[in-house]
């Protein structure tokens, strides 16, 4: 894979190099959006973080218009490239699933993967599952193209060829040390938490984006050894995020949980698989989709 498309020592985010490959392609900005099932508005921001990052500009703008430029081709060229390269580990990877049995979820947070390893080793326990974490739009194209058996997403989709149910629910809390200003609240807002400093996990899917787009003053110190993190989340003197899930549902000795109410602290979860899945796999939903 060609190294060329990098921004500050990490290789571009494939979800940006789909951005502006759909953008050349199709002409403008809304019909990419459109294709790639994020609002406008979004795409445009994503579009500038990454032209600040690249430290060029990949885009001519007059008004309302956008065109790429000569710099911006070039990016397209090494994106479709990257992009193919991919689509064909994808390939090599949905085959080695194939031969061992493997079943394939996307998930866009790691909570309803957990979800379903249970139910799944709870009524299939001869199976193996195989998981990666990516975005909605990601999740939808990797079932309808046969590289997932199962997708979990936030929203139903309602798509021929698709089924869908609800797999669980989950609600977002801060933890707190007892002599914070919040800790005696029995709920907070996200406004409530500006300008504090969270350590984070770096892998938990959609929700850091709800925080990014919710708190966007925030402080965050990203630790991506999950042992580590909960090591640490007992005894710093930060904010922390947990939620509902099973997994990390015990109280956090030495800390304040405390609910956030906003609309975004809370999640559905929905699983999708398509139609004519295989026969393990549409067993497997129909199990779900009956709980």
């Amino acid at each position: 894979m060609h190294t060329g498309m990098r921004k500050k020592g990490n290789v571009m985010e494939l979800e940006q190099m789909r951005q502006i490959e759909a953008i050349e392609r199709l002409g403008t900005v809304s019909a990419a959006a459109e294709e790639l099932h994020i609002s406008q508005p979004a795409l445009s921001r994503s579009i500038q973080r990454l032209e600040t990052e690249l430290g060029c500009a990949l885009f001519d703008r007059e008004g309302r218009r956008i065109a790429l430029n000569d710099v911006g081709r070039v990016a397209v060229d090494w994106a479709r490239e990257l992009l193919r390269d991919e689509r064909l580990m994808r390939e090599a990877v949905a085959a080695a699933a194939q031969r061992v049995h493997a079943l394939r979820v996307a998930s866009v947070a790691p909570a309803p993967v957990w979800r379903l390893t249970g139910l799944m080793v709870e009524r299939f326990p001869q199976e193996t599952l195989t998981s990666e974490i990516v975005d909605e739009a990601s999740v939808l194209r990797g079932v309808v193209e046969g590289a997932f058996d199962f997708g979990i997403v936030l929203d139903p989709p309602h798509r021929p060829g698709l089924m869908s149910c609800e797999l669980m629910r989950e609600n977002l809390s801060v933890t707190l040390p007892p002599n914070h200003p919040l800790a005696a609240r029995r709920q907070v807002t996200f406004a409530d938490l500006a300008g504090e400093t969270f350590l984070i996990m770096t892998e938990i899917g959609f929700w850091r984006g709800v925080v990014d787009r919710e708190i966007p003053d925030a402080t965050y110190i990203e630790q991506r050894d999950r042992m580590v993190f909960t090591q640490l989340s007992h005894s710093t003197p930060h904010c922390t995020f947990i939620t509902d899930a099973p997994f990390q549902s015990d109280p956090v000795p030495g800390r304040a949980v405390v609910p956030i109410v906003d609309e975004g602290a809370h999640a559905v979860f929905h699983l999708a698989a398509r139609a004519d899945a295989s026969d393990i796999v549409a067993r497997l939903f129909a199990w779900v989709a009956g709980l």
